[in-house]
Formats: C-alpha cells, structure tokens, sequence
C-alpha cells in the first residue's frame, strides 16, 4: 500500500461510532473521520431544542424524541456522501441502528463499551455538554449492544483514543459483510 493511501471504508462509507455518553464516541469519531480523509458528523447537533431541554433538566427522551433526530441524523449523513462519513451517534438500540441502515444501506458500527463507574467518572469530569450525568443509568438501561449479525466492533473505553482509533481502523478494513 503507498504511503498516501488509506486503509479502510470506501468513499460513501457510513461508520457509526456509538455508546452511552461519556464513551468517548466525540473524540473517536473526530480522529478516525480526520484520519479517513472523510466528514465527521456530530449527531448531539441535531436533536430538537426541546430534546435538549429534556437531557439538560434529567429527563431521559423516549423513543418518539429520537425518531425524527435519527432521520435527521440519516439525512445529514447521505449529504456528506461520496466522502467516508463518521457519525458520532449514541445509536443505543438496535431499532436506532437499524433506521439508519434502512435510510443509508450499510453502515458499519464502532460501539465503544465501558462499566458505567468509568463512563461516570468520565462525565464528572465534562463540562458544557447538555447531558446531565444523571440520565447516566437510562442510557445504560437502553443499550441493546450490537449483536453478532450486526456490522459492529465493540473496542473498551479504557484504551488510549489513539489506540481505539487505530483498533477500529484495523476492524474496518476487512471488508464489510455481504447484505441480506
């Protein structure tokens, strides 16, 4: 391979990078986007005001909130199509992952995993950003993680960002399997 080529997904590629908040899905997205050469997309952009006023005041959003966020998530993700696009998007259930497949064809998911004593700590220690900390176990409580016949690598939140992203890289560069 030449030293200017990059491994991994294809123009038009659609990567995931999920997880409760607090992962880190932000600062992977944005260093595996940069080193794709592709677009990034911050999902947490998107939500409609009230839904952020919801997550501001602790109350977790429901699944009639995060439809229309989803399907604008998908909308803004085809826009930066041909490039590769990476998505920071906490996609917690599969029914979220599977609109987006729906609305993109393949996408391919980068779930970053961690206990919830470590995201905890991680969120103590943010600051501005809506999400209040104590939706921590709601978030949890949603996660589906991707199953087998999902297109996804679980990689643990405890590893340095650099090696999360050059871990994903390695698991993106296998070709995606074949659709149904």
């Amino acid at each position: 391979m030449a030293a200017d080529e990059r491994p991994g997904p294809a123009g038009g590629d659609v990567i995931v990078v999920m997880g409760v908040s607090g992962c880190g899905k932000t600062t992977v997205a944005e260093a595996l986007a940069a080193r794709l050469g592709g677009s990034y997309l911050e999902a947490d952009r998107l939500h409609l005001p009230a839904s952020v006023a919801r997550m501001a005041a602790g109350i977790p959003l429901t699944d009639e909130d995060r439809w229309p966020w989803l399907e604008a998530v998908a909308a803004a993700a085809a826009e930066a199509r041909p490039r590769p696009v990476v998505v920071a998007c906490s996609a917690l259930r599969r029914a979220y992952r599977d609109l987006l497949r729906a609305r993109l064809g393949p996408v391919r998911f980068v779930h970053l995993a961690g206990s919830r004593e470590t995201i905890a700590a991680r969120l103590a220690g943010r600051s501005a950003h809506f999400f209040d900390p104590a939706l921590l176990d709601s978030q949890f409580a949603t996660l589906e993680p991707p199953g087998t016949d999902e297109d996804a690598v679980t990689l643990d939140v405890t590893l340095p960002p650099a090696r999360l992203v050059d871990e994903a890289l390695a698991a993106l560069a296998s070709p995606a399997p074949a659709g149904p």
